[in-house]
């Protein structure tokens, strides 16, 4: 799982202005990078300029997803994925970048601001921040938390069952036990089958 791209965009009446970005080309080949960063620009631009104000998409491009969030106001911010990230994990991004970045920068600075002009600096952190999702996302984390405790718990079901296998092995070749005992254990055990989990 990897984020390769976070840009702040504005939405004009002419066209799409782009304020800031920030992008992680390390993984890729150290002659492509340049095209592969205005390959993610152009790709961001277009994709802003296609969406409506106040929607959000995601666009799948061979192995990447570019997750776009156009707010009502024309401030617009674009995540590029791959395949793997979780969308949800990119839209909560998308709203906490949009939401710091219109309270620090002013409305006024957005059609004309490129990235040179705008003072905004928090995007790299994100980007590096959010490279893990479980690490950033609390809900990602808790997920994953939960998936891990259903397979411990599956595990110690399967290692009960087997248990319990042998325990009516034990039962019924007990020679100490008596026959009511025996006979309690065989009952108790047919009242507790309505429990078992499949």
């Amino acid at each position: 799982m990897r984020l390769y791209s976070l840009s702040v965009l504005y939405k004009g009446e002419a066209r799409v202005q782009l304020l800031k970005a920030a992008s992680d080309v390390s993984t890729f080949n150290f002659f492509q990078r340049s095209s592969v960063q205005e390959f993610m620009t152009f790709t961001s631009q277009l994709i802003v300029e296609r969406s409506e104000l106040g929607s959000r998409a995601s666009v799948k491009e061979q192995d990447y997803l570019c997750h776009v969030y156009v707010r009502s106001d024309g401030l617009a911010g674009v995540v590029i994925a791959d395949n793997e990230y979780p969308s949800r994990v990119c839209f909560t991004l998308l709203d906490k970048v949009l939401e710091e970045f219109s309270r620090q920068v002013s409305r006024a600075d957005w059609p004309s601001g490129s990235p040179a002009t705008i003072s905004y600096a928090a995007l790299d952190g994100y980007l590096s921040k959010y490279q893990n999702p479980r690490d950033a996302d609390p809900m990602t984390r808790v997920q994953a938390e939960l998936d891990e405790t259903k397979i411990i718990l599956h595990n110690t079901m399967e290692s009960l069952l087997e248990r319990g296998e042998k325990l009516d092995d034990l039962v019924s070749k007990s020679e100490v036990l008596g026959v009511q005992s025996k006979a309690f254990y065989k009952t108790a055990r047919k009242q507790n089958s309505c429990c078992e989990i499949m």
